[in-house]
């Protein structure tokens, strides 16, 4: 199959789960580019798609500034980590960051957004699983840090990511996100990948982040 083809089918599955699940075909897909070059991404950036995921601020700087004069529109993510010394860059390439997950990035972000006159749209990434090796917020933080954030930070944080553990049935930590994002009082979730953007879509995902089922493999 080509990239075309396998962004159509990976659209009309979500279109499916979604009528299955008596919602509007309305999430968002996030189609994730990293380690995939301009060449790899074109095909789907001609077909009219303008929502996209990096995991590195160094990586997407390399090939998006460029393509963002080809095509007006587009809304890029930051999906990976983020380092407060790279900040900056981040705000100034991105329009979305979605792993907020501690009070210094908080801060680091909220300096740069003023020092550069911008507003992103921010997603606080929970740690569903209480993975010590991956990054996130502890679920019963979130609400307190949501409201640091948006308070005393006067942030913009929309809504709660979160990366389920690989070898665990992820229903219960979408379910559980869905749960935190209504006591933080945010509408959005980002939650689902490839190998489970269907599931997420079921239990409510605002945004899906598909990389390699649109792209082929790293």
């Amino acid at each position: 199959m080509t990239v075309l083809e396998r962004f159509a089918e990976i659209k009309a599955r979500m279109a499916k789960v979604a009528k299955e699940a008596g919602r509007a075909d309305d999430t968002t897909l996030v189609a994730v580019t990293k380690t995939f070059g301009a060449e790899d991404i074109l095909p789907v950036l001609e077909a009219g798609h303008r929502v996209y995921g990096e995991n590195r601020v160094q990586e997407a700087e390399g090939k998006w500034p460029a393509l963002r004069e080809r095509f007006p529109g587009l809304e890029l993510h930051l999906i990976g980590p983020l380092q407060s010394n790279k900040a900056a860059d981040a705000v100034a390439l991105f329009d979305v960051i979605e792993t907020v997950d501690r009070e210094k990035i908080a801060r680091a972000l909220k300096a740069e957004m003023d020092k550069q006159g911008k507003r992103l749209k921010l997603y606080v990434q929970v740690n569903t699983g209480l993975e010590p090796q991956k990054a996130g917020i502890a679920p019963d933080e979130t609400a307190r840090f949501v409201g640091l954030c948006r308070d005393e930070l006067g942030l913009d944080i929309v809504g709660l990511m979160c990366i389920p553990p690989a070898e665990e049935n992820p229903g219960p930590h979408f379910a559980l996100l869905r749960k935190l994002a209504r006591e933080s009082d945010v509408a959005k979730l980002s939650m689902g990948m490839s190998s489970d953007f269907e599931t997420a879509i079921g239990f409510g995902a605002t945004s899906v982040r598909v990389g390699s089922a649109i792209f082929g493999s790293r």
